[in-house]
């Protein structure tokens, strides 16, 4: 792939950077609570992780022999002798890269998964692979430059497509040309000088929404990401499924009409050909050029082209066709999620992607479908919601996938 000089500066400083695993699944609990939780003192972990306080004991001198972790001064006092604070180590460093259709974003974590800095930058994934990490590559360099980091503990990555899990490959990934098979997790790793894990970008949403979004306190749900394409990441007990290949949750190629339009993946009439950021492109620009919609019109007229947030705009200033072209788009995607539910029984249904800047015109079309075709007992507690993290969830679930791995035992 090839590295710029100014990524090559950095490859010391990463290359120094070995993080050591956790040795038990006790030491591994102690990081989950410091990360998810911030600084803790060793009482109260002691009792979250029902320990005896001599077994505690051991078991934080060997976390912080390894500097996964450090003491952080004097902790409230409970009566008695006061308790240590103990955190993770401040100078740990995760990279996130989100790898979407039409634009990456990158973002730099510390140890508690909080973004210390973040970029975005237009880009097609149909570029290819190449091209794609070197723009991210110089994205991470730019961020490291800034003195966010001296080099990375680990680095979680998506993309747009189905990926064989285990060893970090897009497979036959449909809107990724020149993907197919590319060993992303080991050339990134090679590149990066630290581990790296590679999945679908829904899924990441998922796990970001999941650790600091949300849907926080939910152990079962889905996140419905509608974008160029639409998949849904799917959490069954707090953990991510992804199924026996990797595929799990590629709603985008159910079929919602046996007679409509052809997909790019070679089927006819999938979600996606139907209700997606591309499909909604080419409807609002037939809208516009039909005279069914002046307002859209004097958009394609000014830019060339259309988007999801020239139907949002034209929709809030009471366009009718944008907003049936909404309303159309959710009731399908509303029908596929309506099976989802009466087959899954989510405790939580999320909405996210860059399609969802249509808003609650478009929430409120999918809750009313969901509402309507599943069974009351399904639907009857069931939130349907809007993401919260934005353009952030993807990094951030990339950060927290990385750190689910090295915060495991070796």
């Amino acid at each position: 792939m090839g590295i710029s000089p100014t990524q090559d500066r950095g490859r010391e400083g990463q290359l120094r950077r070995m993080t050591a695993r956790p040795a038990n699944a006790h030491q591994a609990r102690l990081l989950g609570l410091l990360r998810d939780g911030g600084p803790n003192s060793r009482a109260q972990l002691g009792d979250l992780v029902e320990l005896s306080r001599s077994k505690l004991a051991v078991e934080v001198d060997r976390l912080l022999e390894t500097g996964l972790i450090v003491a952080d001064g004097l902790a409230a006092s409970r009566g008695g002798r006061r308790s240590h604070n103990i955190r993770l180590a401040p100078e740990l460093r995760f990279l996130g890269i989100d790898i979407g259709a039409t634009s990456v974003d990158v973002a730099v974590t510390n140890a508690e998964l909080e973004v210390l800095g973040h970029l975005n930058h237009p880009m097609d994934v149909r570029e290819g692979p190449v091209a794609v990490f070197e723009q991210a590559l110089s994205m991470a360099a730019k961020l490291r430059a800034g003195g966010l980091a001296e080099g990375f503990d680990g680095a979680g990555i998506g993309v747009p497509g189905p990926v064989r899990f285990p060893e970090g490959v897009p497979v036959a990934p449909p809107i990724m040309p020149g993907w197919d098979g590319f060993p992303v997790r080991e050339a990134l790793s090679q590149e990066l000088g630290c581990p790296v894990l590679v999945d679908n970008d829904v899924n990441l949403m998922a796990m970001g929404e999941q650790h600091a979004g949300v849907a926080r306190s939910v152990g079962d749900f889905l996140c419905v990401k509608i974008g160029t394409g639409i998949g849904c990441g799917i959490v069954v007990g707090g953990q991510v499924y992804r199924g026996t290949t990797g595929s799990a949750g590629d709603i985008g190629h159910i079929q919602v009409d046996p007679s409509g339009r052809s997909c790019p993946c070679g089927n006819t009439g999938c979600l996606e050909a139907h209700f997606s950021g591309a499909a909604l492109a080419r409807d609002a620009e037939e809208a516009a050029r039909s005279g069914r919609s002046p307002e859209l019109a004097v958009r394609l007229a000014a830019a060339g082209a259309l988007g999801a947030a020239d139907v949002a705009a034209a929709a809030s200033a009471g366009d009718t066709a944008s907003l049936e072209l909404i309303r159309e788009g959710g009731n399908r995607v509303g029908q596929v999620i309506a099976g989802l539910v009466s087959f899954f029984n989510p405790g939580l249904v999320v909405i996210g992607g860059g399609v969802t800047g249509l808003g609650h015109t478009l929430l409120a079309s999918i809750r009313t479908q969901v509402y309507r075709q599943s069974l009351p007992l399904a639907t009857g507690n069931l939130p349907i919601v809007l993401g919260e993290l934005g353009q952030v969830a993807g990094v951030t679930g990339a950060a927290r996938l990385i750190s689910d791995h090295l915060f495991s035992p070796a």
